[in-house]
């Protein structure tokens, strides 16, 4: 899976990133051939969907950079991020992705991108401005080993048909609010077949979008820390990006709660979730939160890095 040959695969990302694709596939099935049984045109489901699948998948890089406001950057834009970037590569042998920069003060960065040569590692201007060299480069090799892994792929591919359910059940709800659910015209008998189609389209919708959202947080969760092992053995400094985590925590509850709003859509895809998170050392529990959370807790990810840096620093 992994084109960087110095950050190892690691298979129990491997194996959950083939089942979540596989349990979409037949989900994504169930979903068209219940919106053909109720009624709708198969060959247009099947367009919608290929067109819409192809869109997120081909654009995904495009379409996170114009709504995280991020631009490509050159080296001579950023010589310090672009020289980060090209000492991970060389260490971990794997080509080097585009770099760009998000006019944000909210500290984070993400990677995007259909594969590793076509990918995306961006770092947002609140990042940089507060985080040490060491630090930004720890924070790098998270993103870098989330494009070796590919995981930004399947994430995208994942989270589209949740979108497309969403869409489906948001268009089924408007029409039948503002178009009388075809309930018009003195045929009572016609108008009932209707709203009971729309009714089947918007449950079913609904179902389709709940299933992938808890298949993608699940995956992700573990995605996040596939990518804090691989980054930070690849870097040799655990605590290091251990720092970066508490910090970029930290700061999160001193950025204005619109801000956050406004990143929250990006959250499945960050270095870590933009929302005011509980400091270290407080405990959470299992909750609905933790439930549909798109990041494993702050706690969990500091002690599988301190684990790390115990086992770097123990003799052999």
């Amino acid at each position: 899976m992994s084109r960087a040959r110095n950050i190892e695969n690691d298979r129990g990302l491997t194996a959950r990133m083939f089942l979540t694709g596989l349990f979409l596939v037949v989900l994504y099935g169930a979903f068209i051939a219940v919106l053909w049984k109720i009624g709708l045109s198969f060959g247009l489901i099947v367009v919608i969907a290929v067109a819409f699948l192809f869109a997120q998948y081909w654009f995904a890089d495009k379409i996170a950079l114009w709504g995280m406001h991020g631009r490509i950057v050159t080296p001579e834009e950023a010589p310090e991020l672009h020289g980060a970037i090209d000492r991970l590569c060389a260490l971990a042998d794997m080509p080097k992705p585009r770099v760009a920069i998000a006019d944000t003060d909210v500290p984070n960065a993400f990677a995007t991108g259909r594969s590793p040569k076509a990918a995306v590692v961006c770092a947002t201007t609140g990042l940089l401005r507060r985080l040490d060299e060491p630090e930004i480069e720890a924070v790098l090799a998270h993103e870098l080993s989330h494009v070796a892994h590919r995981d930004v792929a399947i994430m995208t591919i994942a989270s589209s048909l949740g979108v497309a359910a969403g869409l489906m059940t948001r268009a089924v709800f408007y029409a039948t609010m503002f178009g009388g659910g075809g309930r018009g015209g003195g045929n009572n008998q016609s108008g009932q077949q209707v709203v009971l189609v729309e009714m089947g389209i918007m449950v079913v919708s609904i179902v389709v979008y709940a299933i992938s959202f808890l298949l993608t947080r699940a995956l992700s969760r573990y995605r996040e820390l596939a990518a804090d092992r691989s980054g930070a053995l690849l870097i040799g400094r655990p605590s290091t990006l251990a720092s970066a985590l508490v910090k970029i925590t930290g700061e999160m509850s001193r950025i204005p709660t619109n801000d956050l709003r406004k990143a929250e859509a990006f959250n499945a895809f960050f270095f870590t979730p933009a929302i005011a998170q509980p400091r270290q050392g407080e405990r959470q529990g299992l909750s609905l939160g933790s439930l549909f959370s798109t990041h494993p807790t702050l706690e969990r990810r500091l002690a599988q890095l301190s684990e790390l840096e115990s086992e770097l620093n123990t003799p052999r």
